[in-house]
């Protein structure tokens, strides 16, 4: 059975390998993306057990995504394909660096998702449930799903952790925050960025404090070239970034949870679960696409060892 389980929708990725807009664009590259997906293939290269859940479209775009987390080591054992399309995606790099997307994914196999989707005797010997606030956000039955899951994992002993992820272009900050708000008190561990922090208004320690007051034990603030801060318990942890040449930015707040969370199933302090999380985010950055640059047990171990030395 798999450590870590993770659940939402696993999308194909349309990616602009050029900067400029998708119109000038004369070819797109074929890719997979979501967080969920991106964080599955991220523990599962550094050698752990890990299963994805959802639904997936019986189209090819569902075949690809099948096979691609497979091919990662994914368990997907527990993925279910229905008559709906699969949820996909296109990014673009605009003018001026300033990066834009554009969802199809109303509508999709993953927005059908409610309670019971998946049959909850998989989470038996899970150590870590994760989701994001993307899968509450596809559908009213997406969020009752999201909560289910959360109480199912819950009953079966296993931490759960779960990433705001805020989308704008999926629902309100105030339908965010109060599903959000909500499902806290079953939360063990949370993450979130320097933009998620807005749908509360408060910033540092302050926000920590409050967060963690609403039940997660464990509150972390990802602030990208900035490092992370976490409030674990009552000790307040932080960790400088890795300062990388920045080539694609997204998928590096997922890469970043993957970090920590394996710091944290290898036992590890949390100064050292931030370190990780931040090694992550920056490979992870300085490749395009949303995983391709998540690293291997080895490749991970060897950037911490050379961070300090200049190649030559």
């Amino acid at each position: 059975m798999p450590e870590v389980v993770t659940a939402g929708e696993a999308m194909a990725l349309l990616l602009a390998p050029q900067p400029g807009y998708l119109r000038h664009q004369t070819c797109l590259e074929l890719r997979v993306g979501g967080a969920e997906a991106n964080l599955a293939v991220a523990l599962a290269r550094l050698g752990f057990r890990v299963g994805f859940v959802g639904w997936l479209g019986q189209d090819e775009l569902g075949e690809l995504v099948l096979q691609r987390l497979r091919a990662e080591g994914v368990d997907v054992g527990q993925v279910r394909r229905i008559e709906a399309p699969t949820g996909l995606y296109l990014r673009e790099r605009l003018p001026g660096g300033r990066g834009r997307v554009h969802y199809h994914r109303q509508g999709s196999a993953a927005s059908r998702m409610g309670p019971g989707a998946f049959n909850s005797a998989y989470l038996e010997g899970c150590r870590i449930f994760h989701l994001s606030g993307v899968t509450p956000a596809l559908s009213p039955s997406a969020a009752d799903f999201a909560r289910w899951a959360i109480e199912e994992a819950r009953a079966q002993g296993a931490l759960v952790s779960l990433d705001v992820n805020y989308r704008a272009k999926l629902w309100e900050e105030a339908a965010a925050r109060a599903w959000l708000e909500e499902a806290l008190p079953l939360v063990d561990c949370l993450f979130l960025s320097e933009e998620d922090a807005r749908l509360w208004g408060l910033e540092g320690e302050g926000l920590l404090s409050k967060l963690q007051a609403l039940g997660p034990r464990q509150v972390v603030l990802k602030r990208g070239r900035s490092g992370a801060v976490a409030l674990v318990e009552d000790c307040w942890v932080e960790a400088e970034a890795f300062l990388v040449e920045e080539v694609d930015p997204v998928g590096a707040g997922d890469a970043f949870s993957a970090g920590y969370l394996a710091g944290l199933l290898w036992g590890r302090p949390p100064a050292e679960r931030l370190e990780l999380g931040n090694a992550l985010g920056a490979l992870v950055v300085s490749v395009p696409g949303d995983y391709e640059g998540a690293p291997s047990y080895s490749e991970l171990a060897d950037f911490l060892k050379r961070r300090f030395v200049v190649e030559r």
